[in-house]
């Protein structure tokens, strides 16, 4: 009988190991894995490299963890906005490496790992520091940039709904990351507030599918710092 269901956050992040490279889910607030994040700063593993969006906001969540000192390296699309001043302060101080990657890109070299393509071509970036040392050519008349797949060990995502199978819906914009990486990664843990009974998700609604997905764990719903359930839980 196939059970991806965890008991807890902690045995579902038991193995992370040193040197891993963790794809984070979320946009802004919305999709943001608190629990497996909380999760994945008291296991203890260092040396990491995160891909995320974005590098945190304010002191919770992926700002505790860059704040642990643990995180070597940050890939993302936007690291710098108003309230980043943990990862601010880390990069100022040489303390972690940045890949910054345009944010169509990052999407498509995460969806291209999944999708086992090798790399691609982008016009994305061309003619800019971030294409500096990358292979180049003109493909109709227009420059294009070779990009290769982001892979990952971990993927750390949230969804709405699970079945044990692993099967996931999700919520509105709380999508956004969460289904390509869990295409991308050898290891996808995901939380749900709800998990329900085989055969309860419409298959039609179902977006990722339980194959990509190996351990699911049940947290609390919670109310999000912006949109989200915050009229409901209020």
């Amino acid at each position: 009988m196939i059970n991806k269901i965890y008991p807890s956050v902690e045995a579902a992040l038991a193995d992370v190991r040193d040197g891993s490279t963790v794809m984070i889910g979320g946009f802004g607030t919305a999709g943001i894995p608190t629990r497996l994040i909380d999760g994945l700063i008291a296991q203890g593993a260092k040396d990491l490299t995160i891909v995320n969006n974005n590098a945190g906001n304010g002191d919770t969540g992926l700002a505790a963890l860059l704040k642990t000192g643990r995180v070597r390296k940050i890939i993302c699309s936007f690291p710098r906005q108003a309230d980043s001043w943990v990862f601010d302060e880390l990069y100022r101080s040489g303390r972690i490496e940045l890949e910054l990657v345009p944010q169509g890109n990052l999407a498509e070299r995460i969806r291209a790992a999944g999708a086992g393509i090798g790399a691609f071509y982008t016009p994305t970036g061309y003619g800019t520091r971030l294409a500096e040392g990358k292979e180049t050519r003109e493909i109709h008349g227009k420059p294009y940039v070779l990009e290769y797949p982001i892979h990952a060990d971990l993927a750390l995502i949230k969804a709405e709904r699970a079945d044990r199978w692993g099967n996931l819906t999700y919520r509105m914009t709380a999508r956004n990351f969460g289904p390509i990486m869990a295409t991308a990664a050898r290891c996808t843990v995901v939380e749900v507030p709800e998990i329900v009974e085989l055969g309860a998700l419409d298959p039609e609604a179902v977006v990722t599918p339980g194959i990509f997905v190996h351990r699911v764990v049940q947290v609390e719903r919670t109310v999000t710092q912006a949109g989200g359930f915050k009229k409901e839980a209020a």
